[in-house]
């Protein structure tokens, strides 16, 4: 979900990428979320000595490449030039991050919050080694 609105706003503000319909931005948001997870790790593994070389501003460009490759599996989402999918990669990267900083706690993971009605109580023996206590 982040991922889709960060893509919405993307489109928004910048002319050279825009989507057609609604399942096209959902479609492009999905597929750019897996490129991420699956693609993106093998291409910054392979790029590690340009990612060292250029202190890690090659990883921007890694970002782009992600970005500019949706449209070729999602026709109803549209990315003109490179320049175009580099620049909405850095605009999609801070809008989930600050997004995401809404979902996340202090220790940085996310957390799911639950509502419990009653606290059961467990029966039972406490075993107790018998150390710390006077003979």
């Amino acid at each position: 979900m982040v991922t889709t609105v960060a893509v919405m706003v993307t489109s928004a503000f910048l002319r050279g990428i825009r989507y057609d319909s609604v399942s096209g931005l959902l479609g492009a948001a999905l597929l750019l979320g897996i490129l991420n997870a699956f693609v993106r790790p093998i291409l910054l593994l392979l790029g590690a000595p340009l990612i060292l070389f250029t202190l890690g501003l090659f990883i921007l460009v890694v970002n782009g490449l992600m970005l500019l490759w949706v449209p070729t599996f999602v026709r109803s989402f549209h990315v003109d030039s490179f320049g175009s999918a580099f620049w909405g990669a850095i605009v999609i990267g801070l809008i989930s991050w600050m997004l995401s900083a809404f979902f996340r706690g202090g220790d940085g993971r996310v957390h799911v919050l639950t509502h419990h009605t009653q606290i059961k109580r467990v029966q039972g023996r406490v075993v107790d080694s018998g150390e710390g206590k006077p003979r």
